[in-house]
């Protein structure tokens, strides 16, 4: 892991970002490629790495978004807090806005939402996942650029931290595409196509993310803040409340907690 964080302190911080996004939709691959496996999987299984993914973009939103953003802001009392408390609303209005326009299905609800489309539900099922992933890829992306921008409450250990979170987050939902494409009838080879296609989004959001704050650095309390307050909003809208539609919601439970610990840990540690 050193050997990673050195090169990635070496190159440019954009190429950087790229190249931790890249790994996050190739972790997404291999959790879309379990569809050549297996047909099904335990539904215990899939609302613990539910629950999981929400813990680790809780953790995520705190550590490695809103604590540094906070610390960066000039001011004290109220005014030090202010531009993480306008950009966390701008992400989670940005989310919102998307949640109610762009058409999705989530298969677990057996609902479509959005505006309504003609779409099938395949294409609006990798729609679904591809929102997780928007907030997920502008936040690599947002936080090399901090790096690059110099800013001491960033660091290439904790932009690492937050990849890895992110793409170890990032294999149970290629799970969670490919698997219901499959029972619905979709051939192997088309379930893990449109599986890792969910996350081909992260690695354009961190390059964006990465550009702009590095030119532009006053904004960048209020980019990692909208980074978080996108995560958040996913995690209280889409997330939580999929993996508790079993009856047994302990293991989603026990999946979040999971996640957060070990999110929290990595940010400390490579941060």
């Amino acid at each position: 892991m050193d050997h990673v964080i050195n090169y990635l302190s070496k190159i440019n911080p954009v190429l950087a970002a790229l190249y931790a996004s890249t790994f996050t939709w190739l972790v997404t691959a291999l959790g879309a490629a379990f569809v050549f496996f297996f047909k099904t999987m335990n539904r215990n299984f899939l609302d613990s790495m539910l629950g999981f993914t929400g813990g680790v973009m809780v953790a995520a939103s705190i550590w490695s978004l809103l604590i540094p953003a906070i610390d960066m802001s000039k001011g004290e009392g109220f005014m030090q807090v202010f531009p993480a408390v306008i950009g966390f609303l701008m992400g989670t209005g940005f989310l919102f806005a998307l949640d109610k326009l762009l058409p999705h299905f989530h298969v677990n609800f057996k609902q479509v939402e959005g505006v309504k489309s003609p779409w099938q539900k395949t294409t609006l099922l990798v729609l679904a996942i591809t929102l997780h992933n928007i907030p997920e890829g502008l936040a690599v992306g947002v936080l090399f650029g901090a790096v690059a921008a110099g800013v001491p409450e960033a660091s290439i250990g904790g932009a690492v931290a937050l990849a890895v979170g992110i793409g170890l987050q990032n294999f149970p939902e290629g799970i969670a595409v490919a698997m219901p494409l499959r029972r619905m009838g979709v051939s192997r080879r088309k379930s893990f196509y449109y599986g890792q296609l969910s996350a081909v989004v992260e690695p354009m959001a961190a390059v964006l993310g990465a550009f702009a704050v590095a030119f532009f650095t006053p904004l960048l309390p209020y980019a990692l803040a909208f980074a978080a307050g996108a995560m958040m909003f996913v995690v209280v809208e889409e997330v939580i409340p999929e993996a508790q539609q079993n009856k047994d919601s302990d293991w989603a439970t026990l999946g979040f907690i999971g996640g957060f610990i070990l999110m929290m840990s990595l940010d400390v540690v490579l941060g």
